[in-house]
């Protein structure tokens, strides 16, 4: 077992230390200003501090402070280049990796959940844990038929450190508003709670990961491991052989190979609801495997949208509009499904804004993300002189849309960290009901 600290009071304690800390660099802060250190200078170094901070605690805690930190490591290309530079090792190391359980704690875990005689459901288990993330972690094995499989297990008391965690975060959240340019965190933290559930009970994963086995079986560019066995808190699946992940070609594939992946990457996410009626809505890279004959793998179904008629048609529909620039129908659509309440007013100019990141990618045939590209789109959308800055506190994101929307950026945050070029508007012509015909 490692020395990280687990018992609550610890945590609590690691976790309280992020808005103390804080409230003490704003008073330094303000005594540097006070004393003639230039505005943007303090400015600057307070949110490099902060982000120092917050990173470091998030990748040393499980449960929910890593799923945060985890959430959070795909806008890592959001972030100034003098806030993300220092970091971004550290973000990129919270998408794969968290210290392990002991053997004897894993063992404890499979007697209870499959009973005294679990080593008969194996002819073999590898007491080392192959990967290891936020409430669980997966071993190798061989199944009693043969098969070669993923064991993956929850720690003991996730639920309730899971829980814990992220209402200490969501406090924190509100402290840390502002600080990190380019991610909102409280409203990220606030959906993590309400999934917080699903994410939990391994026997709706291994349905979700069921469905889209079936669904995508065959498929010549990606494979979804079957499920061999679950209980609530363990779930056997068989195992993807994988030489690399779209983290590690974040860090140093070729552009060939971040096209080709970014491309397939995106297609998976578009394809699901129409193929699978889900969404597979957790999308950093560390969930997508590069298996040795080139097809992408993908795993982790803890977290689904559920679509059963695919992505809604006036989403689709919203977007072609937006790309051919009538405005004036975009807040129409817009209203018409939530997202404007009656009450509320919004300049077309702004809303233009606001969409940008959005509409900019599907108004071409081919579209090159980048991190300076989405360092551009965020920085505008947070400086108050912009058009669009007001527009995003005036609307409202319909519950049917959250993880939609979480999907949406994450997906494009990845891209920018890949720098891929994708053919998106062709894809969104393919996946997305109501687009083309909007379009054309």
């Amino acid at each position: 077992m490692t020395d990280l600290p687990r018992k609550a009071v610890a945590r609590t304690a690691r976790l309280a230390s992020l808005p103390l800390g804080i409230a003490g660099r704003a008073t330094i802060g303000l005594g540097k200003r006070l004393g003639g250190a230039p505005a943007e200078a303090v400015v600057v170094e307070m949110q490099q501090r902060t982000a120092e901070q917050l990173f470091r605690v998030l990748g040393e805690l499980k449960g929910g402070a890593m799923k945060v930190g985890q959430a959070m490591s795909i806008f890592e290309a959001a972030l100034p280049e003098e806030l993300a530079g220092p970091y971004r090792a550290t973000l990129t190391q919270l998408q794969d990796a968290a210290p392990p359980m002991s053997p004897s704690v894993v063992h404890s875990v499979l007697a209870q959940e499959m009973g005294p005689r679990w080593r008969a459901e194996f002819e073999s288990f590898d007491d080392n844990p192959a990967a290891s993330a936020s409430i669980g972690q997966v071993h190798r094995a061989v199944w009693k038929d043969g098969r070669e499989v993923a064991v993956k297990l929850q720690y003991p008391g996730a639920g309730d450190a899971l829980r814990a965690d992220l209402r200490q975060v969501g406090w924190a959240a509100r402290m840390f508003a502002g600080w990190i340019p380019g991610i909102d965190l409280p409203p990220l933290v606030e959906e993590l709670q309400a999934r917080v559930g699903e994410e939990l009970d391994y026997r709706l994963e291994a349905e979700a990961q069921s469905r889209f086995h079936e669904r995508y079986a065959g498929d010549p560019d990606f494979v979804v491991p079957a499920v061999v066995a679950q209980t609530g808190t363990v779930l056997v699946g068989e195992w993807v052989e994988s030489s690399s992940s779209l983290a590690r070609l974040i860090a140093e594939g070729d552009q060939e190979e971040r096209d080709r992946y970014g491309e397939m990457y995106v297609r998976f996410l578009f394809s699901g609801p129409m193929r699978a009626g889900m969404l597979h809505s957790d999308p950093h890279p560390g969930n997508y495997r590069i298996l040795p004959d080139g097809r992408l793998g993908v795993v982790d179904y803890g977290a689904v949208a559920r679509t059963p008629d695919g992505f809604p048609a006036s989403m689709g529909r919203t977007l072609g509009i937006a790309v051919s620039g009538d405005y004036d129908e975009v807040e129409r659509n817009l209203r018409a499904e939530g997202f404007i309440k009656p009450h509320i007013e919004v300049d077309t100019d702004a809303l233009r804004d606001y969409l940008e990141p959005f509409v900019e990618p599907a108004r071409s045939e081919r579209f090159r993300f980048s991190r300076a590209w989405m360092r551009s789109q965020f920085s505008r959308l947070n400086d108050p002189r912009q058009p669009g800055f007001t527009t995003q506190l005036k609307l409202n994101l319909p519950p049917s849309y959250l993880l939609i929307h979480r999907v949406w950026l994450g997906g494009i945050g990845v891209l920018s960290q890949l720098e891929a070029e994708a053919p998106f508007h062709a894809l969104l012509r393919e996946w997305l009901p109501g687009f083309a015909e909007a379009v054309d």
